[in-house]
């Protein structure tokens, strides 16, 4: 498995340089002859080389969460933590996210190693807040 493979698999229509597209051409005829299963991740789908997305049998893309996903999460994250039950208030703005995705739950979990999350309410913020780092949705996350 390889994470972020953009790195590795640049589309080589905008390389500069001679080693960029040797390293995209050496690691595609490593795939076609690798014996295994070959897994890889992006975040940035177009920056993919064309040419390396043909060589995947398979392509999932993992879109943002739905608000009930984003909903469901939010509440077994509250029960997980002991913070108790949300409000009517959490819900809707945990609702109004539309860029939410399983990591930004992870990296605030995370973040309560350093100062711990006090209220669903508290824990409806930092998600926010995480969530305000990142572009509007439209693109997806995953691989597709």
């Amino acid at each position: 498995m390889i994470d972020e493979v953009e790195g590795f698999l640049e589309d080589r229509r905008g390389a500069q340089r001679a080693w960029e597209v040797t390293q995209v051409n050496e690691l595609l005829t490593q795939m076609e002859s690798f014996p295994g299963i070959f897994f890889a991740t992006t975040n940035l789908m177009p920056r993919v080389d064309q040419a390396a997305l043909r060589r995947f049998d398979l392509k999932a893309c993992l879109d943002y969460l739905s608000a009930d996903q984003a909903w469901a999460l939010f509440c077994m994250q509250c029960k997980e933590l002991e913070l108790g039950c949300p409000s009517e208030a959490a819900e809707q703005e945990i609702r109004r996210l539309r860029n939410l995705a399983p990591g930004d739950f992870a990296a605030v979990n995370r973040q309560s190693g350093f100062q711990p999350i006090d209220s669903p309410d508290d824990l409806c913020a930092r998600l926010r807040a995480e969530s305000q780092f990142k572009e509007v949705p439209g693109s997806s996350i995953g691989f597709r």
